[in-house]
């Protein structure tokens, strides 16, 4: 028997849909015979056949406004939407490095992104008594990194919190909303800080994978997560096979965190 996750034909949309676990969930998505349009900042390099792509800053509310206009002119609506734009530029340095703009910066993408897509789209859900709404937060909101990080960790527990009181909220009107934490995940973008590591401490690749694992106090599994494994996960979790999933987070770290 088929484990068939009955996404085909679902109207999905995907923020930071270009790089990282964003591009695996739309390259699954796609697999499956979803409907995706996937937003970021850029194209990507390699589109995915099928996908439509809108280039939109989804840290500003007009940027939001050009997705959510982009996927009701290309579908009509939107059964499900994955927010997984995310991710942070602060400088090293600690919380006196971070001025009010840089809190700006983190709270508006990891936050405020979220919040303004779900506005735009959830009263449709609400009138067609069903959709789902995926956040993916950072499992930061636990085990925040002091140097840089601060900020980015603030705005996902800010995320996590958000999302639990909106799936109080809608849950009984049919609409599903669930949270997942990645730990370290071995994007392009984790590659390519590893090739700096590796550089700066004079050291190679698999060198400079294992500071990175220490300085998070380990990974028992032994590896970061791939950006595929997290985002079967995600599949699951909008799909009809996770009907019953509300108001949960799901950690995917590989046993980073050291607690329940």
């Amino acid at each position: 028997m088929s484990f068939d996750l009955q996404l085909a034909g679902k109207r999905i949309l995907v923020t930071g849909g270009t790089r990282g676990i964003g591009a695996a969930v739309v390259e699954l998505l796609s697999q499956l015979d979803a409907r995706v349009v996937a937003t970021a900042r850029s194209m990507p390099k390699k589109p995915v056949d099928g996908v439509h792509y809108v280039a939109a800053n989804l840290a500003t509310a007009d940027g939001v406004r050009e997705a959510v206009e982009a996927a009701r002119e290309r579908f009509g609506g939107v059964d499900i939407l994955i927010n997984v734009v995310g991710g942070s530029s602060a400088p090293a340095g600690g919380f006196a490095r971070l001025d009010d703009a840089e809190w700006a910066k983190a709270l508006d993408l990891n936050l405020m992104s979220a919040v303004r897509m779900d506005r735009a789209l959830l009263p449709a859900m609400l009138a067609q008594g069903s959709g789902v709404i995926l956040h993916v937060s950072s499992i930061q909101r636990l085990l925040p990194l002091h140097d840089s990080t601060i900020a980015y960790a603030s705005a996902k527990a800010a995320l996590s919190t958000y999302s639990k009181a909106l799936s109080k909220e809608v849950t009984s009107k049919g609409v599903r909303v669930v949270r997942v934490s990645p730990g370290w995940v071995e994007t392009e973008a984790s590659v390519d800080f590893l090739g700096g590591i590796a550089a700066n401490a004079g050291t190679d690749y698999e060198g400079a994978r294992q500071m990175v694992m220490d300085a998070l106090g380990g990974i028992p599994l032994g590896r970061p997560a791939k950006p595929s494994e997290v985002a079967d996960l995600i599949a699951f979790l909008v799909s009809p096979r996770g009907a019953s999933i509300s108001g949960s987070e799901h950690i995917i770290d590989g046993g980073t965190v050291p607690t329940a």
